[in-house]
């Protein structure tokens, strides 16, 4: 077998295969298939400073290749998510390398649950959700103002003293300036991309489909948008870039190392298949036995272009 550590600055996982979050709950739910420390790490679901209820229903619609979806970013809070059995008391016990996505409403809810999680035993690191509505600022998504983005990676860098990774959002002209800005203000590492903003209609009855009228789009529709935003991001700064975005198999994964992730996310395709993430650990290392790779880490950032 190929030695497949990898290394995303001071965060070290066994393989570069983890969970999207969103799409894997908080691990407890998966745990009857598989142990959850065989996975590079986990990405639990976002958490807020408090409980959110969600969206109303209908909240997901299934696409000829994809799933639309609007969640409303449903979480128990910090205090639950701290203290229940079943959150991270449990993925504690499990041993797996966790990484806890937060967002908030506000700079200061930012702030204010990055100060609540630092240094808390069993987390290895947080994900900024930047694509959440800055209520202050009439609705703008954090993710799609340069300024915002920066001073909301600038608060949380301040509060943590985790290694820190922004996640970033597709629904941007130039992507690659705000992986830079958040570089700059102190962001470890970029996951990328999150969903693409999209809706669809009931033609019999003339309403939406999502009861939030507007939700995420996410799946195989999106990979080549993925690995094209992947690729611009990783030229564009010196930090580990995670990847996702339609990952379904081995052979998608290995396109987002080549174009320069140092980890992959999986997420939709748990839904269809809980054990993707192992099945693409195991093709992956297949890819690299098949083609006498020694390491994963050979093989990222390696396309062959010749423009």
């Amino acid at each position: 077998m190929a030695d497949l550590t990898t290394n995303l600055g001071k965060l070290s996982l066994k393989n570069p295969v983890m969970t999207a979050s969103g799409t894997f709950g908080y691990g407890y739910e998966y745990s009857e298939f598989y142990p959850l420390a065989r996975l590079g790490a986990v990405v639990v679901k976002g958490i807020s400073p408090l409980p959110v209820a969600g969206n109303p229903m209908p909240r997901h619609h299934e696409l000829h290749s994809g799933l639309l979806n609007a969640i409303g970013l449903q979480n128990p809070g910090v205090e639950k998510f701290l203290s229940d059995p079943e959150y991270l008391p449990f993925l504690r016990k499990s041993n797996a390398v966790t990484i806890v996505n937060i967002w908030g409403k506000s700079i200061s809810e930012y702030r204010q649950v990055a100060t609540l999680l630092d240094g808390v035993d069993g987390i290895d690191a947080l994900e900024i959700n930047i694509s959440c509505p800055n209520i202050k600022e009439g609705g703008i998504a954090f993710g799609t103002d340069l300024k915002l983005a920066r001073k909301v990676v600038s608060e949380v860098r301040k509060a943590t003293s985790f290694p820190l990774i922004t996640k970033l959002s597709p629904n941007v002209t130039r992507i690659a300036d705000f992986a830079k800005a958040v570089v700059d203000v102190g962001s470890d590492m970029i996951s990328l991309i999150n969903t693409l903003t999209g809706m669809a209609i009931d033609i019999e009855t003339r309403k939406p489909i999502l009861g939030n009228v507007i939700g995420g789009v996410s799946g195989p529709a999106i990979k080549p948008i993925a690995l094209k935003l992947v690729y611009d991001v990783a030229n564009a700064v010196d930090v580990p870039v995670i990847g996702m975005g339609g990952i379904s198999n081995g052979s998608d994964a290995i396109e987002f190392l080549l174009a320069g992730a140092s980890a992959i996310g999986i997420g939709t395709a748990i839904f269809a298949d809980p054990f993707a993430p192992l099945k693409i650990i195991s093709e992956i290392n297949d890819y690299l036995d098949k083609n006498a790779y020694s390491s994963v880490s050979e093989i990222i950032g390696k396309l062959e272009y010749h423009g």
